[in-house]
Parts: C-alpha cells; structure tokens; sequence
C-alpha cells in the first residue's frame, strides 16, 4: 500500500506589511491521526550511505532521510511548499528582522529530557560554528533571545525572509550535550530513536513511543526501521523481490518491470526540486554567455526528460521548477532546443574549430543521460568528456579551479530559492565559480526583500537574466521513483525526497 492523497494542511500566510502586520504567520490545526502501526519491522534498501549524521554538516537526502527521522525541526514543508509547524505550536514574524517561536509543550527528548526553548539557541549557535553548508546563510542569526520555557525570538542583523525555509533543514532540536554524539548515539525528539550502526552498510531505528500525534511528519509505519546501503540498482531489486527490503530508491523507468517482478510496486512521487548542469564562467572556455546560451540550445532536454527520466519530467526555464517555487514565472519560456542556433552563437563567440569540456557527475543510474548530453553537444562541435567521481568527493571540489567544466547536479527543495543561490550561483557563493553582475545585485535585493510578492518579482528578473548569462543549463523538475512491497500500513513519500518511515492521513 501507498498513500498517493493529495490535501494540504491548513496554514495561514498571511502577506500584510501595512499597520505593523508583518507577513510570515505560521499555526497548528488539529490533524487526523493515521492508525495505529501494525507491523514490527521494516528494511529500506538506499542507493547511497549517508555521509554524516551531524545535523550541521548535511548536505544529500540520504544524509537528511536519516536525521529527519530522528530529529524534528520547528518548521517542516508541506508537499504544496508551504511552511508547517512541526516542534512548535506557531512561529511568526513579529518584525522585519525578529521570528517568535513557541514550541509544543509536552515534548520530551529520546532520552527523556524535556525539549525547551534554549534548544533553539544550541542549534543556532552550533550551526553557526560549523563548516556546514548553512553556517554562512545562519550567520544572519544575530542572537536567539530566549523568552521562557517554550518561547524564543530569533532576531537576524537584516531582513531576512528566506530564512525560515532554512530553519526547516538544518534548525534541528537536540538535549544539551548531545553534539558530542551525534555520529555514535543521536538523540532527537522524532518519530524515531537511534538503536545501532554498521558504518556504510546500515543504521537501525525503532519507533519513539511518545511521539506526538499530528505531527505533519504523520506516523511511524514499523516498530523498527532498518536502513540497508546498496549501491547496486539490481541488488535493491532482488532484496525486494526476497522480501528482504520493503523500500527500496533509486528506480528508473526502464526497471519497472523488474520491480513489478519482484513483487513490488513502483510508485512514482513528485519532488520539489530541479536537475540541472551547472556551468562555470570563470575560465576562457566559458567565459563568453554565447557559449554558454549554446549549450543550452545544443541539447534537447525535453526528449532526454520524456525518454530516460520520466514522463512527469518536463524541462524547466530556470531554477524554479514549478509553481510552487517563489520566483516561478509561467509566463518564461525554457529555451528551445535548436542546433542552428547553438552553432551560430559558438560561430559569434569565436568558437569554430570546436571546444573541448569535462563534466562531472556522482553516477547513481544516470549513465545514459550524461551520454545523451555528449551525443547532442558533438554535433555543435562540442566534445564532452565525462568523469564519475564518488560524492564525498564531488561535494568536496565544488571551488577546486581544476575541477570540471559542467556538473550534473540535483537540488531539492527548490521551495525558496535562497540557499541554491547564496551557496552556488552567487559569486561569493562557497559552492560558486559563476560571477555576473547583474545576478548578484537581483539575488541580495530578493534576500533583502520582506515583501514576497516584491521578491518573487525579483526572482523572476533572475530568471530571465539566468538565460541572457547562463549559470547552467536547466534541465528539469524532479521525481522520485521507488519499489515498495509489504507495507501494511502505508507510506506517505515527500516532496523533498527524505525517506522518512512514516505515513500520513493525508499528503501535507
């Protein structure tokens, strides 16, 4: 069985700025409980291990599977990209620079502490102190005041609006201490409790008893959970077809026989995020947008979606997959697949005599796309070479000038675009080597912008400058594909593409 509802929890947003109203307004409603969990264990085949689970230091759905499931956060995303309570009982914007939160009384850590509002100041603080990939963007954080019990105030230097879409990532909540173990015994206050490790082959988790009902995370689906890394495609498969695994990720279109074989049933999930080719302007070869424009208009991503993703998959015209992201504009054509045209701009950027490029990519099945890719680039004149790095290493050489041209990459959620754009294609960006101008001056005046319907008018500016000086080649909205068998109960997928063991009464 699987959950394919579609509703939303109510939440209200509200977007006056007059008369000392600020827009950001976030409430609980009283939430369906699913029924009571029947089955004692499940096994959840991932294609990838998770790299870390230092909250802080996480950067992959695999890494953010695992620590959602332990730890809650105080906001979570809807499926519809709307901002839900989930520690708390409201969080509100009560000035431009100042963000109230009242946590749920009642809860309580794994270990049977209490969860109090100082919590807030230990995860900001440590954050802050990391080498993760949220410590430059919480650094906005000038302090946490914390009220009482329950209460904080998290007040930033500036206006910051995109900082609750990052709160709801990296703003996990974890007993006093308990960063000194966080990789050998987490503790969180989650639908699930940590049991035991086998370092790069599994972790096993078993449900928390006292967790709380309605939670937008809904209900712990086994009393244990057992995550199993496995790389190998075939293998994830045949673990289904056995019985041994109940979940398993990372299924293409062209495996959905098999998992029919194996007794399983693929279920595809719509994912709040993009693929994408990042491109570099900070070497002679790119430097010039009409090469750049070139390969965009040199590769026919629309067929390469339809045919080797998914038929849900359509190409995108920038960074915002669809209208649930801030910033989407409908209105902005994906640019067209014309190969006249991407020889004709290398022709005027003085490219005649062809170009040589590396990209890069992490594998994990997607062999044919990057294939693809070089097949439509040679017959601009374009010859792509093509190197698999494994992921510790990829996510370690994003500045590394010796590193390749193009990067196939992923991101999910694409709900507010801040954190792809300060991280990557802002050219103080710590994943960045792209500098235009004009896109940095659009990108600090959205992340300054407390009026969303300003902001979004920014980001749609971004979007067209995006295409008049490419960062990247845009290629498409994401999906999710798994096999699943002997779920009794259910599963809810989400649209960030953590694989939390839960199930909800309805799609939030």
């Amino acid at each position: 069985m699987f959950d394919r509802s579609v509703s939303r929890r109510s939440v209200l947003i509200s977007s006056i700025l007059a008369g000392g109203s600020f827009p950001l307004i976030v409430r609980p409603t009283i939430a369906q409980t699913p029924a009571a969990v029947t089955q004692e264990s499940i096994t959840i085949d991932t294609s990838i291990a998770p790299t870390t689970l230092d909250p802080a230091l996480a950067r992959s759905v695999f890494d953010w599977s695992i620590i959602h499931s332990m730890y809650d956060s105080i906001l979570d995303l809807s499926d519809s990209g709307e901002l839900l309570p989930l520690a708390t009982e409201s969080f509100s914007q009560v000035d431009d620079r100042t963000f109230e939160v009242v946590l749920r009384n009642g809860m309580s850590y794994h270990d049977g502490s209490p969860v109090r509002a100082e919590a807030i100041a230990r995860a900001v603080s440590y954050v802050q102190a990391s080498d993760g990939p949220a410590a430059r963007n919480f650094g906005a954080i000038e302090r946490v005041d914390v009220i009482d019990d329950l209460t904080a105030h998290i007040v930033t230097a500036e206006p910051a609006p995109w900082l609750p879409s990052q709160l709801a990532v990296w703003l996990v909540l974890y007993p006093e201490g308990a960063e000194t173990s966080f990789e050998t015994q987490p503790i969180g206050s989650g639908p699930f409790k940590f049991v035991s490790a086998d370092p790069g082959l599994s972790i096993e988790l078993e449900r928390n008893d006292d967790y709380f009902a309605g939670s937008p995370k809904g209900v712990a689906i086994a009393n244990r959970a057992t995550y199993r890394f496995v790389a190998e495609t075939s293998t994830r498969i045949a673990d289904l077809s056995t019985g041994v695994a109940n979940i398993v990720d990372g299924i293409g279109q062209d495996q959905a026989a098999a998992v029919a074989d194996a007794g399983g049933e693929m279920v595809e999930a719509p994912v709040l995020g993009i693929s994408f080719l990042r491109m570099v302007n900070d070497t002679p070869a790119l430097e010039d947008p009409r090469v750049r424009q070139a390969i965009n208009h040199a590769i026919d991503v629309e067929a390469i979606a339809q045919g080797l993703v998914s038929p849900q998959s359509h190409r995108t015209a920038s960074i915002f997959p669809d209208a649930r992201s801030i910033g989407f504009d409908p209105d902005l054509p994906p640019m067209r697949f014309d190969s006249d045209l991407a020889r004709a701009l290398l022709a005027d950027a003085g490219v005649e005599d062809g170009l040589d490029l590396r990209l890069e990519f992490t594998g994990g099945g997607t062999d044919d796309v990057v294939q693809a890719f070089a097949g439509y680039l040679a017959e601009v004149g374009i010859n792509l070479s093509i190197e698999t790095t494994e992921l510790t290493a990829f996510n370690g050489s994003w500045q590394d000038p010796g590193s390749a041209d193009l990067r196939f990459v992923t991101w999910r959620p694409v709900y507010d675009p801040h954190t792809l754009l300060s991280l990557m294609f802002a050219s103080s960006g710590p994943l960045s080597r792209f500098a235009d101008d004009e896109a940095d001056n659009l990108i600090a005046t959205a992340a300054r912008e407390p009026d969303p319907d300003i902001r979004s008018a920014v980001y749609r500016d971004l979007g067209r400058r995006f295409q008049e000086s490419p960062p990247a080649v845009f290629l498409w909205n994401l999906t999710a594909a798994y096999g699943v068998r002997d779920l009794e109960g259910g599963w809810s997928p989400r649209s960030d593409e953590y694989v939390i063991p839960t199930r909800r009464s309805s799609s939030v």
